[in-house]
């Protein structure tokens, strides 16, 4: 119970800021959680409590008094894809797209120094790494279920960890799902600006917070919209990035949206339908990502050969120091 009310306490804090507001991501990880089939990790739901009560808790990481913490855990809650749009393919390690930033800023320091300041790991995001990130942990826990119940042991430990790892998963996932996320204009537009979109930035939190709460979001309201698992089979960081393009292809609809009414309808069906959706969309990807980590849990790990850290390695890139996965 302590875990439950410090998990709370956390997410209420007032020095936190939010994504998709507390109400949004605990509906996003309950719905996941029971949308899981029979046969995926049904372990999970004896969690669902801790899980969503917690489901913020990765912006709790990023205080400005914890500078360690919140130099590495901000950028992972972003992905404004408009910043690396020189960049393609996206790069398989979060240590390469660094790098391609940086290279980047050097190139252009001089001749665009406006764009060039926000070509940084902060101002284009991490995300779909810190997703593939906790994902394959989830994968690696999964095992760990497996191998204590083949043994007869108590399972309870790896679970409680799986659980800690949804908590991150579902937040980046949840994060991803919100359509200002993944842009540029996260926090009011940016730029030329045609159609008079507000530049205010608390659009942001007047969307994943304001309104989510204001409608009274609950998971009985996106249950039906979730549908059934997907992402079975494929590259699942494809599948993230793509998860993320489709998203960021509605940013555009939250500006017409609020310049309609600025958000102060709470009947707006079209509202309505956008948390809906996006929502059942995070809902569904976290929940497609648990079954398949589960999935592969069962199977043995992949021996590499020759190791990533091996220099004989084909795909070993000398200025991260591993081959990529």
């Amino acid at each position: 119970m302590r875990r439950f009310a410090l998990a709370a306490a956390l997410m209420l804090s007032p020095t936190v800021a939010h994504a998709w507001g507390g109400t949004g991501h605990a509906v996003i990880d309950r719905a996941a959680i029971q949308a899981i089939p029979d046969g995926g990790p049904v372990f999970l739901r004896r969690y669902a409590d801790y899980i969503s009560a917690s489901a913020a808790l990765p912006d709790s990481w990023r205080g400005d008094a914890e500078g360690f913490s919140k130099i590495e855990e901000d950028p992972n809650h972003g992905w404004f894809r408009e910043q690396f749009a020189f960049l393609k393919p996206i790069p398989r390690s979060r240590y390469e797209f660094i790098l391609a930033l940086y290279k980047h800023y050097e190139t252009i320091k001089q001749s665009d120094p406006a764009t060039a300041a926000r070509t940084n790991v902060r101002w284009t995001g991490t995300l779909p790494y810190a997703a593939m990130e906790a994902y394959e942990r989830l994968i690696v826990c999964m095992r760990a279920i497996r191998a204590t119940q083949a043994s007869g042991g108590d399972a309870s430990v790896p679970e409680q960890h799986c659980a800690f790892q949804a908590i991150r998963l579902g937040h980046y996932i949840g994060d991803g799902s919100q359509p200002l996320h993944n842009s540029v204009n996260s926090d009011g537009w940016l730029g030329p600006n045609p159609n008079g979109y507000t530049r205010d930035r608390s659009i942001h939190g007047r969307f994943e917070s304001r309104v989510v709460d204001r409608i009274g979001l609950t998971a009985a309201d996106i249950m039906p919209r979730i549908g059934a698992p997907a992402h079975l089979h494929g590259d699942m960081f494809d599948a993230v990035l793509a998860f993320l393009d489709q998203s960021g292809d509605q940013m555009e609809t939250v500006y017409k949206l609020e310049k309609r009414d600025g958000f102060n309808n709470t009947t707006d069906k079209d509202v309505r339908a956008l948390v809906y959706e996006r929502t059942a969309a995070g809902a569904a990807m976290l929940r497609d990502m648990l079954c398949r980590a589960w999935a592969e849990s069962a199977v043995p790990p992949a021996k590499v050969t020759p190791s990533p850290l091996n220099f004989s390695n084909p795909r070993f890139n000398p200025e991260t120091g591993s081959a990529p996965a």
